[in-house]
């Protein structure tokens, strides 16, 4: 048996006072005590003796401190399987995804989407990254969910000013990120820019090993991007209007990973997140040695708090009725 908190088994040391004070002759303690004091601090007489209350309350303490202490067994070590994907999730800021093509903007939709994603993975870690024309960090690798939905749903975009849409900075930093994965998860939350030739990003994500899954927000009639004037305009003065770029579809698929197009549905996201856990599931799987420990702390304390009632309660004394 061995104790996870040895240092509590000092405070055995303390009983030795205890046990003195409470086995003293009685004269020798009323030299310290008024009588009527000493009358409330003793135990009641009954049918155990008070030297046998005595004995049950120091036991009781012993064995509260032994309890105190946490014993246990060490019956060895066991294997646990387990399998972890890591993923990067990463949120387009440009200005377009705040079109209004999609209630109540793109962006918004995306935030309420990712909620949805990582109640699906309970065994992965989540980072989270923004970009635009570039690229930074909101979240490392972490399995806090519910931090990470705080950051997401709160994101300041008051300061973004950057224009574009990186999705090669949005690689760069993935793989920055996830160094010592051999494979690398990557969901876009996008509209697809206005690229239309991918090959670079494509050739990228290949060499690096990451495998990239686009949720695409937007409509092909395409929306205006709300300021406070109005509606953002061009050089010209005419409207800006936005569309959804499915160009981005092909990064998607030559990666290896999965594409979707958004919908209202509340279960759309689901299938994208059963997508990430089908590729990688697998290949992450790890094996971790844990000890196998078994707690006795309990065993003491109920023994001591038995004690405890004993030492503080009797059963009455039956008195004889004088005829």
């Amino acid at each position: 048996m061995q104790f996870k908190s040895p240092e509590y088994l000092l405070l055995l040391l303390l009983l030795l006072p205890m046990a003195l004070m409470l086995f003293r002759k009685e004269g020798s303690i009323k030299a310290y005590f008024d009588a009527e004091v000493l009358e409330k601090l003793q135990l009641s007489e009954g049918v155990i003796s008070l030297k046998v209350k005595s004995l049950f309350l120091l036991l009781s303490a012993a064995m509260m401190i032994v309890a105190l202490s946490r014993p246990y067994v060490d019956e060895g070590e066991i294997k646990v399987s387990s399998s972890s994907i890591d993923v990067i999730a990463a949120f387009d800021l440009s200005r377009s995804m705040f079109a209004n093509d999609v209630y109540p903007n793109r962006l918004a939709l995306a935030k309420k989407k990712f909620k949805s994603f990582s109640d699906d993975f309970e065994e992965a870690k989540i980072g989270v990254i923004g970009f635009s024309s570039r690229a930074f960090l909101i979240s490392p690798l972490t399995e806090d969910f519910a931090t990470l939905d705080y950051l997401v749903s709160n994101m300041n975009l008051d300061s973004v000013t950057l224009r574009g849409t990186s999705v090669m900075n949005a690689l760069e930093v993935t793989n920055d990120l996830m160094k010592e994965s051999p494979k690398k998860a990557l969901v876009l939350f996008t509209d697809g820019g206005d690229k239309k030739d991918f090959s670079e990003e494509i050739s990228y994500a290949k060499v690096h090993n990451i495998v990239v899954f686009v949720y695409n927000i937007g409509t092909q009639k395409g929306g205006v991007i709300p300021e406070s004037s109005g509606a953002l305009t061009d050089k010209n003065g005419d409207i800006v209007v936005v569309r959804l770029n499915e160009k981005i579809k092909t990064l998607a698929l030559q990666s290896g990973g999965a594409y979707m197009k958004y919908s209202l549905k509340n279960n759309d996201i689901d299938a994208l997140a059963q997508a990430v856990k089908q590729r990688f599931s697998e290949k992450n799987e790890e094996e971790s040695t844990i000890k196998d420990v078994r707690e006795l702390f309990y065993y003491p304390l109920s023994l001591g708090l038995l004690l405890l009632l004993l030492s503080l309660y009797s059963l009455p004394v039956k008195r004889r009725n004088d005829v």
